[in-house]
């Protein structure tokens, strides 16, 4: 079974939620005038992980990729919890980069450990838990006809950075450590999210690639999006690997994930009161469905991104 078929089949049974009915990036409970936002996002060795990967990065990441889902609900992270699934071959040197990478990681944030539990497993497994605090919850479901759809950052630069590690392509030091980055040392856009909590009308994080997080943006909100490909902010070394690889940079960009920037969309006339620095990449339209504008010709955007238990981009 795919990773939606599964979600799907626990959703049947799972009927008492909290007050966010499941389906964005975290859930969240009202308490008084606030929201407390909780979400968990599970790292394992054998698909998130590859091996030019210190233990330090992957004690980093494990807090970022939790960070960033409370970010894109519009909260202020407050405290983190994880598990630990060892297997019997993980060196206590590795073990312990892990720790150095997750305490610096809340260093980083600013943010207390809560909880923590280990256990033998098969593979290297983190389950991390982040919590958050809002006044106002940005979700996937509010998006509104007339609004801008913007993104922090960059896209594609993870992917294309996987492609270099996986292809053993040679390229230029410079255009490998700026996709080694992105790929390596991914940060969560924690001020953003919290500064877009009362502007954005929706929002998403780009965990699972940006063409699935438009979709699911467009689908949860009942709207149509439209996106002009020459609007994306596509890096120069991420069409330099396309070139190389002869695989169009549009499409890079759109099926990369775990890039950690924010999707959003924000009714134009807020966009000057807007202190993200973001670019401006489409529009929400009457309707439903996503499509793609490039050089004067409008198509539906496939469906591009990563799923567990699925196939890989």
């Amino acid at each position: 079974m795919r990773e939606s078929e599964i979600i799907d089949l626990f959703l049947r049974h799972l009927r008492r939620q909290g007050d966010l009915p499941l389906g964005d990036d975290a859930g969240a409970l009202r308490l008084g005038d606030r929201w407390l936002v909780a979400t968990n996002d599970m790292l394992v060795r054998k698909t998130d992980v590859p091996d030019i990967m210190t233990p330090e990065q992957v004690g980093f990441k494990t807090v970022t990729m939790n960070v960033s889902d409370v970010a894109s609900m519009g909260a202020e992270p407050v405290g983190f919890l994880f598990s630990l699934g060892i297997p019997p071959d993980l060196s206590a040197d590795y073990l312990e980069g892990i720790a150095r990478g997750i305490g610096e990681a809340l260093d980083f944030y600013g943010l207390p450990v809560l909880s923590a539990d280990t256990n033998e497993a098969d593979d290297l497994i983190i389950d991390g838990i982040a919590l958050g605090l809002t006044g106002r919850l940005l979700t996937r479901s509010g998006a509104k006809p007339g609004d801008l759809v913007c993104v922090t950052g960059d896209v594609g630069r993870a992917l294309a950075g996987l492609l270099v590690w996986k292809h053993g392509l040679g390229v230029p030091e410079k255009t490998r450590k700026a996709l080694y980055e992105k790929l390596l040392e991914p940060r969560a856009r924690v001020k953003e999210g919290a500064e877009l909590s009362g502007l954005a009308n929706a929002a998403v994080d780009v965990s699972d690639g940006l063409s699935k997080e438009l979709h699911l943006l467009a689908r949860m909100s009942g709207v149509g999006i439209e996106v002009y490909a020459e609007k994306l902010p596509i890096r120069g070394e991420v069409t330099e690997v396309a070139g190389a690889l002869g695989l169009d940079p549009v499409e890079i960009a759109l099926a990369s994930g775990e890039e950690f920037e924010l999707v959003f969309t924000i009714p134009e006339p807020l966009l000057d009161e807007c202190p993200v620095q973001c670019t401006v990449i489409g529009r929400v339209l009457e309707g439903a469905g996503v499509y793609i504008t490039a050089d004067g010709k409008r198509q539906e955007m496939p469906v591009l991104g990563w799923e567990h238990l699925g196939k890989a981009p």
